[in-house]
């Protein structure tokens, strides 16, 4: 019979676009400037100050630039807690609906297993210290994805009510209209394709083969990869259609102008045939 040695619990969510993590490893009085690729994780005293009760060393909170957070064996309301400490520094944080966005995953570790992955869990024989930090990583982009790939859906919404109107002859398309669009897509574009940084890989994946060898397994299985070439092909998409729709505005106001200036020779050479007749 195989007896479960030992669990830890992820839970992770999408709560915003982008986490200054400098700005609160400063307030955290770490001495370290982090960049872009990787986390900053917070345990032991300074969480335990953050979350204002006593902790063990397995409960940790990973924070990721890309707006993700994923707390590590902890309760419901540590997660309130911590959120409404991110709260003071990024006010745009729904502390309401942060459940939106989310996923549950658990490590088991089971002597004599083979590494086997499933939606809500990945069993490995033994513990190696790189799993907790490699199984955040994944689950952290997986659910900023989601969020991300909602936001792309109503881009779309937003373009499908466009083109109704020019299948109805209504070519008055503004260029406030589309600026927005154009807008959204851009930040789209920023936040999934060079925010989220799907195709980047945690530093400890270069100096070890059997952490490179998980990562990649557990990005194939959360299709993390598949997810970003999708995105980026509808973003092409959409980029050409918003092309469409500048080219076809432009051409009106083109058009309008023309006109325009043909009435005006009109009215002079109307104005000249009158003096004329004087």
């Amino acid at each position: 019979m195989v007896i479960i040695l030992n669990r830890i619990v992820f839970k992770a969510y999408a709560i915003t676009n982008e986490i200054d993590l400098n700005k609160i490893a400063d307030q955290c009085h770490i001495p370290k400037k982090y960049t872009w690729e990787e986390p900053l994780i917070l345990y032991g005293n300074i969480l335990s100050s953050i979350l204002k009760r006593q902790l063990n060393d397995e409960q940790k909170v990973m924070v990721f630039s890309f707006g993700s957070v994923v707390f590590i064996n902890c309760i419901n309301s540590d997660e309130l807690s911590f959120l409404e400490y991110l709260k003071k520094n990024k006010s745009d944080i729904d502390i309401k609906n942060y459940e939106k966005y989310s996923d549950d995953y658990q490590l088991e570790i089971r002597e004599n297993s083979e590494i086997e992955l499933t939606d809500k869990y990945v069993i490995v024989p033994k513990f190696e210290v790189f799993y907790p930090e490699l199984i955040s990583t994944v689950i952290a982009k997986s659910v900023a994805l989601e969020k991300t790939e909602e936001k792309l859906g109503k881009i779309v919404d937003e373009l499908e009510t466009m083109i109704d109107k020019l299948e109805k002859g209504k070519l008055n398309i503004g260029n406030k209209e589309i600026a927005n669009t154009t807008s959204k897509i851009v930040r789209h574009e920023y936040n999934t394709l060079a925010y989220i940084m799907i195709l980047d890989k945690p530093d400890i994946t270069w100096i070890s083969i059997q952490a490179e060898e998980f990562y990649s397994r557990m990005s194939e299985f959360f299709e993390l990869n598949d997810r970003y070439v999708i995105l980026k092909e509808k973003t092409n998409i959409l980029n050409s259609i918003i092309d469409g729709f500048s080219s076809i505005s432009h051409s009106i106001r083109g058009l309008f102008v023309e006109w325009v200036i043909v009435l005006l020779i009109v009215a002079e050479v109307v104005l000249m045939i009158l003096d004329l007749l004087k």
